[in-house]
């Protein structure tokens, strides 16, 4: 293979040689970022959040996540475009920093993924029964019975990723390809569709329906409760650089990938928001505030064709849990091979057969499915987990743009002798990164602001789930480092089954030493 246009010369670099198959062209990458974003999935799962804390003037929120995010996604570009490697935060914060950082960011990164496919396959509950009642197979749908087949729809869903992603990449590629397409295609109908049905200007989105009157901070504090529903669908561009060991010329491809990405997913979720404001027949409808934009879908639409849009909504929450699921394997996978992991090992086999680690795409579904039963009884605490979830997204996310950021100020970064052609911010570079680094601290400490209104937002009320952000992200951050600093840190090294040439033909080492270990 070619070493600039396949990225080998870059895992060599790393210590790896590459056991992935090389099948996925440029439309597989992109699909890969879109469908984790998922905008179809995200906004009719989140808006109700959105409008029911901050009214139609939540809309702002949209375009403010997308530049802070957007700027988050150049530095990514740019990383991409010289290390397309699997586990992309994970192994990039290794390249900027050390490997200490490095296993606390693919560790928070991973714990995070696994909880967002068990939170992204809930979705299937408020979207499947409005289709079909026989989607509501455990009873009526209200109270226990609710969670319980909200738990049980997303468990088939998991598992049907779990068998997607086993049976290899090329696969999964292709089901969400698929998805993406039609996604993308209905996204744009929709907002036309909606477009038809106007009975009020833009200026719906000055609307803020008094949302701020029970706040200290006015309409501000309001706006910024609302503005998390935004960031709750924004991010999980990386996916496309993480694939970046299975794609074709990932240097080009991975970079543009990400930004088109989330470009495209911030350009017709605005739309989508916008147009079904002025579309539907009343914003003071209380069921924008508990339903969101489903809601919408039949009152402007009308049933038949709100139902055609939701089947639609189904199929991007499938692709998206499937890729998110995709996401979580690379993680483990690209952080087993350095045997920081325990069973290292095992969880580093690829599957000659499907050039695949199957044993990931297993244990990462069984342990999502495992935390949907959660929910069941305890759906105060699954949401306080799923919240967690994003905040440790943000913050690995930090342990990226950060260490870049102290390298660019000290003049190492970007690389020397860097072949032409490949994305770079050029001059924009450090402007660029620092406005990443202060969005990506003030949109952390946002989300984890301990709001009864987004951890505790209906009885029973515990100070420890309103207090959870906080003390969830110290335990899994504390108790995480610990495990590595006092376990596992000894033991980390390039496998052997998986360290290039010439790292393996070195004198005895750490990977000599895992390689011992391992028999």
């Amino acid at each position: 293979m070619s070493t600039q246009g396949g990225g080998d010369q870059e895992l060599s670099d790393f210590g790896y040689t590459n056991q992935l198959k090389r099948t996925l062209g440029s439309f597989h990458t992109f699909a890969a970022g879109i469908s984790y974003i998922s905008v179809l999935t995200g906004v009719f799962q989140l808006s109700y959040l959105g409008l029911g804390q901050g009214g139609p003037a939540y809309w702002w929120s949209w375009p403010m996540v997308f530049v802070g995010q957007l700027m988050v996604a150049l530095t990514f570009a740019e990383l991409a475009a010289h290390y397309p490697v699997a586990g992309s935060v994970y192994n990039w914060a290794k390249k900027l920093s050390n490997n200490h950082l490095a296993w606390l960011a693919g560790w928070m990164m991973l714990l995070a993924s696994i909880v967002s496919i068990s939170a992204t396959a809930l979705a299937y509950q408020r979207t499947l029964p409005q289709i079909w009642g026989g989607f509501q197979i455990i009873g009526d749908g209200t109270g226990t019975s609710d969670a319980a087949n909200g738990v049980l729809l997303a468990s088939l869903l998991i598992v049907f990723t779990m068998l997607v992603n086993a049976f290899g990449v090329k696969l999964m590629a292709r089901i969400n390809s698929a998805g993406v397409f039609i996604e993308l295609v209905f996204a744009v109908l929709l907002v036309i569709f909606f477009a038809a049905h106007f009975v009020r200007g833009p200026e719906v989105v000055t609307e803020t329906l008094d949302t701020g009157a029970n706040h200290t901070g006015g309409y501000l504090s309001a706006f910024l409760i609302a503005a998390i529903a935004s960031s709750y669908v924004m991010y999980g561009f990386d996916t496309a650089a993480s694939l970046g060991e299975e794609s074709k010329d990932p240097h080009r491809n991975a970079p543009k990938a990400i930004l088109r990405a989330l470009i495209a997913s911030a350009l017709l979720g605005g739309l989508i928001i916008l147009f079904a404001l002025m579309a539907v027949s009343d914003v003071n409808a209380p069921q924008l505030a508990t339903e969101g934009l489903q809601f919408v879908l039949t009152d402007a639409l009308g049933g038949t064709i709100g139902r055609v849009f939701l089947i639609v909504v189904g199929i991007a929450i499938t692709v998206c849990v499937l890729a998110v699921h995709t996401a979580a394997i690379r993680i483990a996978f690209a952080m087993a091979r350095d045997n920081a992991l325990p069973g290292g090992s095992k969880l580093a086999k690829v599957s000659k057969k499907t050039g695949t680690p199957v044993l990931p795409a297993v244990l990462i579904g069984v342990i999502a499915i495992v935390l949907l039963l959660v929910n069941i009884n305890s759906s105060q605490i699954f949401s306080a987990v799923t919240s967690l979830a994003i905040i440790l997204i943000y913050i690995s996310y930090l342990m990226v743009t950060v260490p870049m950021l102290i390298k660019r100020l000290r003049g190492q970064w970007p690389p020397k002798n860097v072949p032409e052609g490949r994305f770079s911010l050029g001059k924009w570079g450090l402007p660029v990164n620092v406005v990443a680094v202060l969005w990506g601290g003030f949109w952390t400490v946002n989300l984890a602001w301990p709001r009864a209104e987004i951890y505790n937002a209906t009885p029973p009320f515990h100070w420890y789930l309103q207090w959870s952000s906080v003390l969830f992200v110290a335990v899994f951050a504390a108790g995480g480092f610990a495990y590595y600093w006092f376990v596992q840190r000894k033991k980390v090294g390039v496998l052997a089954d998986h360290a290039a040439k010439a790292a393996a033909d070195e004198p005895p080492s750490e990977v000599q030493e895992v390689r011992e270990e391992s028999a």
